[in-house]
């Protein structure tokens, strides 16, 4: 039987119609559109827009930045319409304050072992491997991890494989994956984000 948690999915770097209604179809919580440079993920802010409109306003849709000046990220966020900012770069606290605003939710994604969320103002965390988009994961599975207090996602060489261990083994609150649900680089794979987020999704149902 299950524990009763749920884990929050968001399912990152979609750029096409058929990604975004295949997750928010499956039960994605958040999905990610990269509004930074130089990813074979990166899609431009009108076409963001395109794909935000298809999201019901009960899933979060979150801009993706990287090292990106602050007028830059404020820009795209107003252009693109997305509900949720992540960065992910070595942005400070000020970046957070800056750009809090009724309805917005900040996502801080780093590769450092942090403590708690919110210590530089974000609603979520994000825990990520130290090359992040790369698929490779880093060991949160060693001795030596310790969970953030509040609510963290992982993220880092997830798939539907191991995704589900990951969870158990660290007691996130929630996931992120991006080319952990790719048939190739950049591309999509229906089936792999329907999988994905079904396994995540029954993380702590112990009754297989």
């Amino acid at each position: 039987m299950s524990d009763g948690k749920s884990v929050f999915v968001k399912i990152c770097g979609l750029k096409t119609p058929e990604d975004v209604d295949v997750a928010v179809e499956a039960g994605a919580h958040a999905v990610g559109f990269v509004l930074a440079p130089n990813s074979p993920r990166t899609i431009d802010a009108a076409r963001a827009r395109e794909l935000a409109a298809r999201v019901p306003d009960g899933v979060l849709t979150v801009g993706v930045f990287r090292k990106q000046p602050l007028e830059e990220v404020r820009r795209l966020t107003e252009e693109s319409g997305v509900r949720g900012v992540q960065l992910h770069g070595d942005e400070g606290p000020e970046y957070y304050e800056a750009l809090r605003a009724p309805g917005l939710t900040l996502l801080r994604a780093t590769a450092e072992h942090v403590a708690r969320c919110g210590e530089y103002g974000e609603d979520l965390l994000l825990i990520d491997a130290p090359d992040p988009g790369s698929g490779k994961p880093w060991n949160w599975g060693s001795a030596e991890f310790t969970a953030p207090e509040g609510r963290w996602l992982l993220a880092g060489g997830l798939g539907p494989g191991n995704v589900r261990e990951a969870v158990r083994a660290t007691g996130a609150w929630g996931v992120d994956v991006s080319s952990g649900v790719e048939r190739e680089r950049g591309v999509k794979s229906p089936e792999l984000i329907r999988a994905f987020i079904d396994a995540a999704t029954h993380s702590y149902d112990y009754s297989e």
